[in-house]
This record gives C-alpha cells, structure tokens and sequence, in this order.
C-alpha cells in the first residue's frame, strides 16, 4: 500500500536515490553524494519542503517544492520543482497522490499557485499535469539565464 508523507531531514538517505535518479532521468551524471548533500541542506534550512511516496519500507517516488511570492497577488506560491517516481511504480496513482498531496500543503500554506515546468518531451508527466488542471502559461514567457 502506497503512503505519503511529508520528509524531514532524517529521511535524506531514504530521498537522495530517488533524487539521483531524478537528476540523471534529466541527463545529469550520476551523484548520489551531490544529491544527499543538496537534499540535506535544503531540509536542514526550510528551504524545500519534499513528500516521500513509500510502499511498505521501500521509497517510490517524491516531490519538491520550493516557496516563492506573487507579487501580483501579495501572496505566497510554490514552484514544484522535482516529480520521481520510480520506473517500477510508475502508472500506479503514485505521482498523482505526490501531487494531490502537494496541492494540499500549499493550499493549507494560503498560497495563490503551484507552478511547475518539465521537458517538452515528458508526455507522461504533462499528461498527468494537464489531467490534475495545469494549464500553459499563455501570458508570460520563461527565460533562463546560466550563470557561469
């Protein structure tokens, strides 16, 4: 049976394969210490909040979501940066119960939006995105600038 929970540092051992995994799904090379290291750090100052899926004992999936402000609004949001679900588990509900999930904590925080982004070629992920109400940004346009 499939549960989730909200992670706290203690965790980041049980979360930092799954972000590995994550990463190198995005063509990151494999970092297991960089990415317990990130995770750790980011629970340890409150900077990310991170849901854990579990079945039984054995980590599934998470998600990552980082605070920002609308300006606009005068409110908070919070950018859902990071979906994994295991391959094994995948097109079992467990990204969308990570979502719903997520979608819960920021409404409970008062928050005006749960933004994300993903690949143009991540059809899965945009399906299930556009299925739980997401929409295309048609007024702004996203830039990025690398710093170096």
């Amino acid at each position: 049976m499939i549960t989730i929970r909200r992670a706290k540092a203690p965790d980041v051992d049980v979360v930092a394969p799954l972000f590995d995994a994550y990463r190198q799904f995005y063509g990151r090379e494999a970092n297991q210490p960089l990415a317990r290291r990130f995770l750790a750090e980011r629970l340890a100052r409150g900077q990310s909040v991170v849901f854990l899926a579990s079945d039984g004992p054995i980590a599934c999936g998470f998600t990552q979501l980082y605070p920002v402000f609308s300006s606009l609004s005068c409110r908070p949001a919070w950018i859902l940066s990071d979906l994994f679900v295991a391959p094994d588990q995948r097109r079992a509900g467990v990204g969308r119960r990570l979502m719903e999930a997520a979608h819960a904590f920021a409404r409970e925080q008062g928050a005006v939006t749960v933004e994300l982004e993903t690949a143009h070629t991540n059809t899965g992920a945009q399906a299930l995105y556009e299925s739980l109400g997401y929409e295309h940004d048609l007024v702004f346009r996203h830039y990025v600038l690398t710093l170096r």
